[in-house]
């Protein structure tokens, strides 16, 4: 079966949605693929206790504010997930689920997109797959000889499965502290950062995080000094539940050890410590395998961009990926300013 659009925008989750929405505002013919079965993007796969880092009205797409969440001054990523399902609806975007991309492929005019449920040929493509089915792993001396449990980010729940257990959590930023906070009074947890720990001020959420961004690409963007932007206030949001451990005394650091061993880990001076899981809060890379037919990637991996556009195929746009693609693009708050920008430069006649 091939198709034919206007626009495939590939990844069904905030990024995409914020990108149909405006589509959708201008009248052009587009299609969303999305590999997850059901709405909500990501979010229907977090850990059970995380919450955002801002209230719910500041955490909404373009169009429509997130509802509250009773009880919750910042919503759970279930209230999110919720939230995704509704605006799809609301907006009647045209997004298809359980619907995995393969390959994109030059067919000169036209970018030829592959995917399981058949072929669509479009005049633009929008890539918003963000980080979640790439989860990052160092490579970590005796990562293969230790016999405990090994689990990634994506893959950790809540404390109730190591009730009792001895838990390293690897990872300085948000997830390593949030998941550490959550497994202390249930497990003996060591948290490993490869630096000290760099909080946030205790006033500060999302919005104040999105405004950073914004202000260093202005910046940039004019020629001024470089702001340094978020990283330069800090790696942590002191969410309520990071700041009671912290405050307590129960989240305190411990330098990166050298290795893994059949039991547990290794610090430089030779100390050891057992456990039984290991929790690796090591970040992402972008989803972007499906891209490599194009032979667009350059240095680490990535595709240089100017602003939201492949810098070498005014025909593919990247959504949600930070920094990369827009201040503050990989939040709900940011992706909705470069979602327009690339919907608006995609209305235009290809040159």
């Amino acid at each position: 079966m091939t198709q034919r659009t206007q626009v495939v925008v590939i990844g069904g989750g905030q990024a995409g949605l914020a990108a149909g929405y405006h589509l959708r505002r201008l009248g052009t013919e587009h299609v969303v693929l999305d590999a997850q079965a059901a709405p909500g993007g990501a979010w229907q796969h977090m850990w059970d206790s995380l919450r955002l880092f801002s209230p719910a009205a500041y955490s909404s797409l373009p169009g429509r504010l997130m509802p509250l969440q009773e009880g919750q001054p910042h919503p759970d990523a279930g209230h999110v997930a919720a939230y995704l399902a509704d605006y799809e609806e609301r907006y009647e975007l045209p997004v298809q689920h359980g619907v995995q991309v393969e390959a994109v492929r030059d067919e000169g005019r036209l970018l030829r997109v592959e995917t399981d449920a058949g072929v669509w040929r479009a005049r633009a493509v929008i890539n918003a797959t963000g980080t979640w089915t790439r989860p990052f792993l160092p490579a970590v001396e005796g990562r293969r000889e230790f016999a405990g449990r090994q689990l990634h980010t994506v893959h950790y729940a809540n404390p109730a499965e190591f009730a009792g257990q001895r838990v390293i959590v690897v990872g300085g930023g948000n997830s390593g502290a949030q998941i550490a906070a959550d497994l202390t009074g249930h497990a003996e947890v060591t948290w490993v950062t490869r630096r000290p720990p760099r909080y946030l001020a205790d006033d500060i959420d999302g919005r104040s995080l999105f405004d950073a961004a914004t202000a260093r690409r202005r910046a940039l963007d004019e020629g001024r000094p470089d702001t340094g932007g978020v990283a330069s206030l800090g790696d942590i949001v002191a969410v309520p539940p990071v700041r009671a451990a912290r405050d307590a005394g129960l989240l305190t650091a411990r330098a990166m050890f050298t290795r893994l061993t059949a039991t547990g880990a290794e610090w430089a001076d030779g100390t050891r410590q057992d456990a039984g899981a290991v929790i690796w809060a090591t970040g992402f890379r972008p989803a972007l395998a499906h891209l490599a037919g194009l032979g667009l990637r350059g240095t680490r991996g990535r595709i240089a961009t100017v602003g939201t556009r492949a810098a070498d195929d005014p025909r593919l746009h990247f959504l949600g990926y930070g920094d990369w693609t827009g201040p503050a693009s990989a939040t709900l708050i940011g992706v909705g300013r470069t979602a327009r920008e690339a919907a608006r430069e995609i209305a235009l006649p290809i040159r």
